[in-house]
């Protein structure tokens, strides 16, 4: 169906513990999403069909993405590579429903998910995806911790987050504590390194317990020793937590610490 349940679901679910024991919130059940072929014996966590994007400069139309199809599946980790401009972090964007395509559909666990209402993909976004930026984007007036409870605080609304803030607020210093950041709860970004903000970014993006991590660039503004840092940790999770990845880099070192690499090359997927 085109239509998943994800808001009755969202609503219907408290914020608990998830199996990863670092991690808190709901994620959002495979069931409450309604997938088309319910008797598929499996399906790609995320698949991509004939995904296609452009944009705008003045009067011309750029192409960027040209009938894309690529499947993950669920605990692989896969890695993107391309060209400065080639649309890496274009299908990233789409693959997490930050940007809408063309033409062409998104699913994940079955369903399609690009043609979701806003409010809809707000909540899947808050819920089943985690991402990751070159550029951090962490809320500068915010201490590390803050940070990272920011998207519980979303989740929650304001009574709600009151109400577990506490219970919250340990499960957070938990997860920045595997991150090496138990020392930097209440630094603002400005205060930390670059490495630090990435660790920072890692923990905010995981504490909702999210069914796939998109990392974009996550080590492209990090010198090297910082960079392998990240990369670790990323791998770390995808073994141990089994936790889907999908990575875009412009670096093959990076990318072969994934389990399979694709590129993009004038706008369409090439295996490597």
């Amino acid at each position: 169906m085109n239509d998943p349940r994800v808001l009755r679901e969202a609503r219907s679910r408290s914020l608990v513990p998830t199996r990863r024991p670092h991690y808190v919130g709901a994620t959002v059940p495979a069931a409450a999403l309604e997938p088309d072929d319910a008797a598929a014996a499996e399906v790609p966590r995320l698949q991509t069909v004939g995904l296609r994007k452009s944009y705008r400069k003045g009067q011309v139309t750029i192409p960027v993405l040209n009938g894309v199809n690529v499947e993950v599946r669920e605990g692989e980790f896969l890695a993107v590579i391309g060209a400065s401009g080639s649309g890496k972090s274009t299908l990233l964007h789409l693959l997490g429903t930050l940007d809408s395509p063309d033409a062409g559909e998104i699913r994940f666990d079955g369903c399609r998910v690009d043609n979701l209402p806003a409010r809809r993909r707000d909540i899947l976004r808050n819920r089943a995806f985690g991402m990751i930026f070159q550029f951090y984007h962490l809320l500068p007036e915010f201490t590390t911790l803050e940070n990272v409870l920011a998207p519980l605080m979303i989740a929650d609304g304001v009574v709600g987050y009151l109400r577990r803030r506490r219970r919250y607020a340990d499960a957070a210093k938990e997860l920045l504590a595997t991150m090496g950041l138990s020392h930097r709860l209440k630094h603002r970004p400005r205060e930390l390194s670059g490495g630090e903000m990435q660790r920072a970014a890692i923990a905010r993006a995981l504490v909702m317990g999210p069914q796939v991590l998109l990392a974009d660039e996550p080590t492209g503004n990090l010198d090297r020793a910082a960079g392998r840092d990240i990369l670790r940790i990323l791998r770390t999770l995808n073994h141990q937590q089994k936790l889907t990845i999908v990575m875009v880099t412009h670096d093959l070192g990076n990318a072969e610490e994934a389990d399979r690499i694709v590129r993009i090359c004038e706008g369409r997927i090439e295996k490597v």
